[in-house]
């Protein structure tokens, strides 16, 4: 079974934020497939089961705020036989333009601190992350964040949510490799 994970903050004042774009994504994929979101109080998050991409998906939204999203991911991925390599994160990257995607495979956690924590817990770099870039306020980054899209930037990651499940749907069934050649670089028209 694959794991898709994605990264946001828990409660309405942070839906429409930069941070919680990684919840917009697998909300997408979860109404694509017709999946159901159920609280798992063991895992301390939402999860939705569904065949996507060509196999089972377990669709995990941590309901521990962002820098501990790894105390839910950990316990879901052991739970389900799963290892890194199932496991599919999605991010909001503020190293990005807002609009773009990149597609990574391991390496650090880039400053952010959702995917530390999943690090840490997992024990391992070597998962996939799906990279939604929302871009950077350098004034105050914590304020860019954890505040509402205006509405031409809202417009604009509508279009990435979306593109979000078919670049999902590639790492899943094609691989993080020609996944890379296929979304890296890629924007919204």
């Amino acid at each position: 079974m694959k794991i898709v994970v994605g990264l946001g903050n828990p409660g309405a004042q942070y839906a429409n934020t930069p941070h919680s774009v990684g919840f917009e994504a697998v909300d997408a994929i979860a109404a694509k497939i017709g999946a159901s979101w159920e609280l798992k109080k063991a895992f301390n998050a939402l999860l939705a089961k569904g065949t996507f991409a060509g196999g089972q998906v377990l669709l995990v939204k941590p309901q521990t705020f962002m820098n501990l999203s790894g105390e839910s991911v950990a316990p879901a991925v052991k739970y389900n036989n799963a290892t890194a390599a199932d496991l599919l994160v999605i991010q909001d990257d503020i190293d990005l333009p807002a609009g773009r995607i990149r597609v990574k495979k391991g390496g650090s956690c880039g400053g952010h601190n959702g995917v530390r924590n999943i690090i840490e817990r997992l024990g391992t770099q070597s998962f996939t992350r799906l990279k939604l870039g929302v871009g950077k306020d350098r004034s105050d980054v914590v304020a860019h964040v954890l505040g509402k899209f205006d509405p031409k930037t809202r417009a604009t990651m509508d279009k990435v949510v979306a593109a979000a499940v078919e670049a999902s749907e590639s790492v899943l069934s094609q691989g993080p490799d020609r996944a890379m050649n296929a979304w890296n670089g890629w924007e919204p028209k």
